[in-house]
C-alpha cells in the first residue's frame, strides 16, 4: 500500500470535514439574516396592515324567543304557565356573491430590506333571499326580532381606506366599526331596517371596499353561487387556499384570475351552523381562496440551497485538483488544498452579502467570477503553469454554472445533480484508467500501467 497516497487522501478527507465548520457558520448567518429580514417585514406590516381575508357579508337577525311552559305548584298541585325566554341570532348567507378586485402593488423599503404592499379596489355585490317564515315554520310566532344587520369580517380593519357605504335595494346605508358578531372577529357591520318576518324577501346589496394589506389577499366564498375575479400588476402570483382559480392568465404585466364556487363544493352552510353551535368559526374562515404576493427570487432561500450543495461542490473541486496532481506528477501540499477550500467557502459568504444589494443572478455571477479568478491565479502557481491554471479555472467556472442551473431548476435539481455526479465519476474513471495507483507518489516511478 502506498503510504503517501493514503496520507494524501486522508488529509483531503479531513480538510473537507474541517471546511464544514465555516460552511455551517455561513449557513447560520443566512438564517440570522433571514430572521432579521422577517422581523423588518413584520414591523412594516405592523405599521400598515397585515395579510387580509374578507369573510362576508352575512345577514344577522338577533331575536328573543318567548314561550310558555306548564308547571305544577309543589304545594297546591295547581297547574300554571311560566314564561320562558332565550336570546339568539339567525344567520343567512347570500344567494349570490360577486367580487371584482383590482390590486396594485408597491414596495416599501426599510434599510436594505423591502416589503411588498398591495392596495385592492374591490366591488362587492350580490343578493340575499330570505326563506319562507325565515325557516322557522310554525314557531315563527314565538320570535321577536331586533334590528338586523349585515356583518363583514375583515382580518385587519386598519387596511380599510374608504368610507364604506352599503347600497341595499336602492337605499344607501352606512357601515359601522366592528363586525357586530364576535364569531366573525374584526370587521364592519351595517344596521338594516326591519325585514319582513314572513320571508321571501330579496335583498340586493353592493358596496365598494378599498383595502390595503401585505403578503396575501383571501376571500371566503360565502354565496350559494360565488364568483370572484382579481387582477393585478404583480407578475408572480401564488394562488392559495382551498380552491384554485377556474381561469387564470399570468404574464409579465400581471395576472388575472377567476374563481367560481357553490355550496355543493364549499359546504359553507354546514360550516356556518358549526360556527354558531361551537362558537368558533375556524371551519368557516378556513374555506377561502386567494392570492399570495410573493417574491420568487428569495436570495436567502437560494443561498441556503447553494450551501446544501457545498460539500459536493468542494469534493468535486478537490477531485479535479487531485487529478491534476496525479496525472501531471506534481506535489501539492494539503495546506494548498486547504486554501483552495477556504476560497470555495468564501464564495457563499460573498454570495450572501452581495445578494442583499443586487439581484441573485448578478450577485452569483460576481461571486463566482471572483472565486474563479482567485483560485485560477493561485492554482497557476501551484501547478507551475498558466495553462493548467486556466484549465482548472475553466472547469471550476463550469461547476459554478452547473450549480446555478441546479438552483434555478428546482423541479429538476435531483436529476441534474445525479447526472453531474455520474459525469464527474465517469470522467475520473476514463482519465485514470491506465493509472498505477501503487506508483503514485513514488520518486522516479511513472505512475502509469502498461498499455491495455
Amino acid at each position: 500500500m502506498n503510504r503517501i497516497l493514503v496520507f494524501k487522501l486522508g488529509a483531503i478527507a479531513l480538510l473537507i470535514l474541517l471546511l464544514l465548520i465555516p460552511l455551517s457558520m455561513i449557513g447560520g448567518l443566512v438564517s440570522e439574516r433571514q430572521s432579521q429580514r422577517e422581523g423588518v417585514l413584520q414591523d412594516i406590516a405592523r405599521s400598515s396592515s397585515y395579510r387580509q381575508q374578507l369573510t362576508g357579508p352575512i345577514l344577522v337577525m338577533p331575536y328573543t324567543k318567548v314561550w310558555h311552559e306548564w308547571k305544577t305548584h309543589d304545594k297546591t298541585g295547581e297547574r300554571y304557565q311560566e314564561e320562558r325566554q332565550s336570546r339568539g341570532r339567525l344567520y343567512f348567507l347570500p344567494e349570490r356573491f360577486v367580487l371584482n378586485g383590482k390590486v396594485a402593488t408597491e414596495l416599501r423599503a426599510r434599510g436594505i430590506y423591502q416589503a411588498l404592499l398591495y392596495r385592492s379596489d374591490n366591488q362587492v355585490s350580490g343578493a340575499f333571499k330570505l326563506p319562507a317564515r325565515l325557516g322557522l315554520g310554525d314557531d315563527l310566532g314565538f320570535y321577536r326580532f331586533q334590528a338586523p344587520f349585515l356583518s363583514v369580517g375583515i382580518s385587519d380593519v386598519r387596511g380599510i381606506s374608504n368610507d364604506l357605504q352599503l347600497r341595499l335595494n336602492g337605499t344607501t346605508l352606512s357601515f359601522a366599526p366592528g363586525s357586530g358578531d364576535e364569531r366573525f372577529g374584526s370587521g364592519v357591520h351595517a344596521p338594516l331596517p326591519a325585514l319582513d318576518s314572513q320571508g321571501g324577501q330579496v335583498l340586493e346589496f353592493a358596496f365598494d371596499l378599498k383595502l390595503q394589506g401585505t403578503e396575501q389577499l383571501s376571500v371566503t366564498p360565502v354565496g350559494r353561487d360565488s364568483r370572484v375575479e382579481l387582477s393585478s400588476d404583480w407578475p408572480h402570483p401564488s394562488f392559495v387556499g382551498e380552491y384554485l382559480p377556474s381561469q387564470r392568465e399570468v404574464s409579465a404585466q400581471g395576472f388575472k384570475a377567476h374563481w367560481q364556487t357553490s355550496f355543493f363544493a364549499t359546504n359553507l352552510e354546514q360550516a356556518l351552523q358549526d360556527c354558531v353551535r361551537k362558537n368558533s368559526c375556524q371551519g368557516l374562515t378556513a374555506r377561502n381562496f386567494g392570492v399570495s404576493f410573493v417574491d420568487p427570487v428569495d436570495q436567502y432561500l437560494k443561498t441556503e440551497r447553494a450551501i446544501k450543495y457545498a460539500l459536493l461542490f468542494i469534493g468535486l473541486t478537490f477531485a479535479v485538483f487531485f487529478l491534476f496532481e496525479v496525472l501531471k506528477r506534481l506535489a501539492v501540499h494539503p495546506v494548498q488544498y486547504g486554501l483552495v477550500g477556504m476560497s470555495l467557502a468564501l464564495f457563499y459568504l460573498l454570495l450572501l452579502s452581495l445578494s442583499e444589494h443586487l439581484d441573485f443572478a448578478t450577485a452569483y455571477a460576481i461571486s463566482a467570477l471572483a472565486s474563479v479568478a482567485l483560485i485560477g491565479f493561485y492554482v497557476s502557481h501551484v501547478l507551475h503553469s498558466w495553462l493548467r491554471g486556466s484549465a482548472f479555472g475553466a472547469l471550476l467556472a463550469a461547476l459554478y454554472g452547473l450549480l446555478f442551473g441546479l438552483l434555478s431548476a428546482e423541479d429538476y435539481a435531483l436529476l441534474m445533480g445525479s447526472l453531474l455526479v455520474f459525469g464527474v465519476l465517469g470522467s475520473v474513471m476514463v482519465l485514470t484508467r491506465k493509472l498505477d495507483w501503487y506508483g503514485v507518489g513514488k520518486p522516479g516511478v511513472m505512475p502509469v500501467s502498461d498499455s491495455q
